[in-house]
Parts: structure tokens; sequence; C-alpha cells
């Protein structure tokens, strides 16, 4: 009976491989192992050889059967169209490349502040730049974004303070903290940042300036720039430097040398020949910075103050202190550095402001100003006829004088209303109405003027209008030209019972400060330079 059986199993599979090649390949891999039982089939193979066919009808059913399933088998595959959905139920119905692949970053929290002490939290990526930070801060402040935002890295243990580069991180910057000093992050305007890009010849004086090769002619402070960015050709800076010398609390004047690998100071005199230098930092290991209170905390000759930081967390007496006869000498020095240290980095932050390295680039932050804000024009509507205001000259005035007209309007409005004392109301209104602006600061001293401009870059046309403190009824105009502050009294004149302020003596008269600062922001008048940017402390 095990004989007939195994015998009709051979005889079905013969038949079998004679319609179907895929079955011939099956049956001869099981004859070449020499038992069928090897090749462990479906289990419906064993099921259908187990049962013999009890008739001739429905062993031929069987065999049709058997037939029209080859017969599939043989059917090229249809690709599916929807391969994602098809999944087993223990894995997600979507596919993984569906998902924005997760933020691998890690995040930090750091805390800026700004000029009036307050502060604001803020949970960044950890290679954020300075500039995404500012870029952040003006967006959830809503400030105007005009290239000149900052962020100042501030040590008072030591009284030391820097501008941090753009393409700086901030959290490499905060890792060489140390744990009980109490630095800060503070964000605020550096009108001064890139100026010397802009006006090279107010950071270069001639008589700091000298190069290792010989020149033909005379050399361009555009020029003297194009040298420090080139790695073949490079500018010395010369000049004598106070320096405190090391584990001592004396200082001593000394002649120094900037080159490209360093600073040194000669030990004889001015002399330059390699024999008398000796060297005294370098900075590619050390950050540059400003000493705030030279002559208080380090008992410096000056207050223009600057120093070499290494890097790494370390004490005063890692530091190099050095001091300048005035702020030109040390904004020559320090610029130079920055120079000397970063090179082409610098202008490429100049030139390109908005690349950064996290995710707070230009691709992802929506510009300040509209396509259409950008495509307004100046339209005059006095004559008969509509024109284009053509000249910005105009179109600038123009303005001007609609926002004087309508501002007159308003304080006539709310001088009249409700009060049959119109005149005095009105001049109450315009002694007042400059409180609110930006560019006053109410009853700062002449010292904190000059601080707060020197904060934000000694830049021609940086200025604020302040209370005088020797005339309480007069007011003080502040402004930098020239690398220097200078201050300008207002003096109020009456005329007809009416008040006015002058610069001049009255030659010029103004009915309130607005219109003043309008003024010499369009007109240089008796003033040295116009009126270009306002200092202001911002809050957070």
């Amino acid at each position: 009976m095990t004989t007939s059986l195994q015998d009709g199993q051979s005889a079905a599979d013969r038949a079998a491989a004679q319609d179907s090649p895929l079955a011939a390949q099956v049956c001869g891999a099981a004859q070449g192992r020499g038992d069928a039982r090897d090749l462990a089939p479906a289990p419906w193979l064993h099921t259908r050889a187990l049962l013999p066919p009890p008739d001739g009808t429905r062993g031929c059913a069987a065999d049709r059967r058997k037939k029209k399933d080859l017969d599939v088998l043989e059917m090229p595959s249809i690709p599916n169209p929807f391969p994602e959905l098809c999944c087993s139920p223990f894995t997600s119905v979507l596919s993984a490349g569906l998902f924005p692949k997760a933020n691998s970053r890690k995040k930090q929290v750091i805390k800026v502040y700004s000029e009036d002490e307050t502060s604001r939290a803020l949970e960044v990526p950890s290679d954020i730049t300075a500039r995404d930070v500012c870029q952040l801060l003006i967006l959830k402040n809503h400030y105007i974004d005009d290239h000149s935002w900052t962020l100042f890295e501030h040590l008072p243990h030591i009284g030391l303070e820097r501008t941090m580069e753009d393409h700086e991180l901030v959290t490499e910057v905060l890792s060489n903290w140390g744990m009980e000093e109490e630095n800060k992050l503070y964000f605020r305007k550096n009108y001064a940042k890139y100026e010397f890009f802009k006006n090279p010849m107010y950071f270069f004086p001639e008589h700091m300036v000298s190069f290792a090769t010989e020149t033909n002619g005379e050399i361009s402070p555009t020029q003297i720039l194009q040298m420090f960015l080139s790695s073949s050709t490079y500018p010395e800076i010369h000049g004598f430097l106070h320096a405190k010398e090391q584990g001592k609390k004396s200082w001593k004047k000394i002649y120094f040398l900037l080159r490209r690998s360093g600073l040194y100071f000669s030990t004889k005199g001015t002399s330059k020949e390699p024999r008398h230098l000796q060297f005294f930092s370098e900075f590619g290991n050390s950050d540059i910075y400003v000493s705030l209170a030279g002559k208080k905390k380090h008992g410096a000759p000056t207050n223009y103050g600057f120093c070499f930081k290494p890097n790494k967390a370390g004490g005063p007496r890692d530091l190099k202190m050095l001091c300048a006869e005035e702020e030109q000498s040390r904004t020559c020095w320090v610029t130079a550095i920055r120079l000397l240290k970063y090179g082409m980095q610098l202008y490429q932050n100049y030139m390109h402001p908005y690349q950064g390295r996290s995710g707070c680039s230009s691709q992802s932050i929506s510009p300040m100003r509209s396509i259409s804000e950008n495509s307004l024009v100046a339209m005059d509507f006095s004559g008969q006829k509509s024109r284009v205001i053509e000249n910005p000259t105009e179109a600038l005035s123009v303005a001007v004088e609609e926002g004087l007209a309508w501002r007159k309007k308003g304080c006539l409005r709310l001088a009249t209303h409700g009060s049959p004392t119109a005149s005095s109301q009105s001049s109450a209104t315009n002694m007042a109405i400059h409180r609110s602006q930006p560019w006053f600061h109410h009853k700062i001293s002449r010292d904190e003027a000059q601080r707060l401009i020197i904060q934000q870059g000694l830049v021609d046309g940086v200025f604020l209008v302040r209370d005088s403190q020797s005339n309480p009824k007069t007011f003080v105009l502040s402004m930098s030209h020239g690398q220097k502050i200078k201050h300008f009294q207002i003096i109020p004149v009456e005329d007809d019972g009416d008040l006015f302020h002058t610069l001049d003596d009255g030659h010029t008269r103004f009915t309130d400060l607005i219109q003043l600062v309008e003024f010499y922001q369009l007109n240089k008048g008796v003033l040295p330079c116009k009126l270009k940017h306002y200092c202001a402390r911002i809050a957070l």
C-alpha cells in the first residue's frame, strides 16, 4: 500500500511537470536529494499527496485545478501603486520617510539683557550664532533691523566687554564662563561694528600705519583695508601703549608693533629690528576686550584700555592689559586686531548679514518689509493733475513737511480740547512732546551720555538729547563726530509769548525739540555733520 501511494505521487508529479516548468524544477530538486521529504513542501502539498483520487473523474478535476493554480503562478506581477499602505498590522500605516526628521540638535536656555537691565530667556539650539540670536530678538520685539544690532559679552568682575562677531557660536562662548562668574550677554546697537568697511579713513591714522614692503606712491585707506584682508601682504600698526606688568600694579609705556603673527614690543626705543622685538601676545586663541573702568579696576593711566584674554576660562592674572592715549588710537588697535584675526570672515558678515548656521537664517525668517511696501512711490496731488515725485530729496522733504503739519494739527487739537487757555497749553504740550521720543534721555549726566554714545559706536552722526544739568530750563544735544563726542546747548527763546528752541542764537527757531531734531537730520546747519543714528535704551 505504501509503495502504491509513492508511485501514485510520482506519477502525479511527472504529469504536473509536463504541464508546468515551475513544478518540474521542484520535482527535479526533490529527486536530486533522493527523498521528497527533505524538500519540506507546503502542508497543502502533503494533503493532496496523501489522498488518492477515488475515481477517474475526481482525479481529472484535481489535475485541472492544479494546472490552473500553476498558470496563475506564471502570470507577470503587477507593481503595487501604494506600497506604503501594504504593511503588517504591527508597523505604522505611513512610512517613516513621509514624516520630517526630528531635530537632533541639543537646545539650551540663554538669558540676554538690554540697556535698562531687563532680560529675556531664549531656548536656542547648540549651533546658534550671535547674529541668529539678534535676529530672534528683533522679530520677537518688532524692532527695525538695520544690521547694527549686536550681542556683547560683558564680564563685570574684571570690567571688560567685547563685541561678539556675527558668526560666533553663542553656546561656545557661554561654555568658557566660570560657574561663579556673573557674566552677561547684552543686546544693543553698535553702529561702529562694520563702519571701517564704509569709512576706513577714520580708523587708520597715517602716523600709526606703516608697511613691511616698499610701496610706490601714497596708499589710500581703502587699500590699507584690502591689505588686511589679503593673506600675502599686511600693514603694520605701531605706536606707544601703556602695558601693565605681569603680577604688578604698575604700568609701563612701551613701543608696540602689530603684525599678522602677533603683537610685539620693542626693548630699545622705537627700533623694529628683530633682535629688539619681543613677543607679547597672539590673537588666535585669545579675544580682544575693551576695558570699561580701567582706572578704577586696574589703575590704568587713561580710560582707553583694552586687553587680550584667553578663550578658555582664566583669572585676572591671565589678562594682558594695554592702554592707549586716546580713543582713536584704541579704536585703531582693536579694529586691526579684529581684521587680522578673522580676515575675510568679517567681510562676509558685513556683506551677507543673514547667513547663519542654525535654523534662524534668512530662509526661515521672513523679511521685515514686503514687496508691496518697497514698490510704494511718493505722489504730489497739489496741482490739477497728480504726478510721481521722482527726486528722492523732494520726496523726503514733502514727507517731513506733511509729518510736521499733521503733528501741529494734533498738538492744536490736544491744546484746544475743552480748555479756554489754548496758547499756554499749546506751549506746555510742545515742551513735553519730546519725552516720548526714543532719542530723548531724561535726567542723565554728561558722563552717562558719553558712555551711551561710546557703547553704541563712535560713528559720525550718533546723537541723543538730554536735560541740561547746569541749566534746568535748557537741553543739550550730544553727538559723535570724528570719533569724538561734542555737546551743543539748546537754548529756549521767547518771542511774543511763544517759546522756541534754537542752536544758533535764534537764527533758526523751532516750536519743539522734534522739529529741531528732524531739521538737523536733513540739514547740517551749525553742527559738524547731520544727525544720523539716535541712541536709544530698548527694553526686552
